[in-house]
């Protein structure tokens, strides 16, 4: 690759006006999600971001206790930097932060890109039956 690709760690680095464009108008888990919801997130996340110059042109994000836990969310790379290794190095920066090594579960969702994470070691869930989710944008306690 000829452009010199830097990775940014921390949300205060973040393009969150691009960040935002991609997660409502292309990603399939994000669909329409508003502004607000984006830069909150990012804000209370772990952030990090693949740039060229000053494009953001991938984007990965861990929401952790940076002692026993992280659910790492919003990966992509934009298409027309895809395939060129940026995501890969991107997750190496990323995952390989020295906290990241300490905590007891790492856990992500993914719909189409199983073979790039098996290289950062994840795999099915071992007992998926202990594990239970809510979908849904209010929460209510009954």
């Amino acid at each position: 690759m000829t452009d010199q690709v830097t990775i940014r760690c921390g949300a205060e680095s973040m393009d969150v006006h691009a960040v935002h464009q991609y997660l409502s108008e292309v990603s399939y888990w994000a669909r329409d999600i508003d502004f607000k919801k984006v830069q909150d997130s990012i804000e209370h996340s772990f952030c990090a971001g693949a740039f060229i110059g000053n494009e953001q042109v991938g984007f990965v994000r861990a929401v952790t206790d940076y002692t026993t836990f992280a659910w790492v969310s919003d990966v992509y790379i934009l298409e027309e930097f895809s395939g060129k290794g940026i995501g890969q190095q991107m997750l190496r920066e990323f995952l390989g932060q020295e906290w990241f090594g300490d905590l007891r579960r790492v856990m992500l969702a993914t719909k189409d890109a199983h073979s790039l994470y098996e290289k950062f070691d994840f795999m099915p869930l071992d007992k998926p039956e202990m594990f239970m989710q809510v979908l849904s944008d209010k929460f209510t306690l009954l």
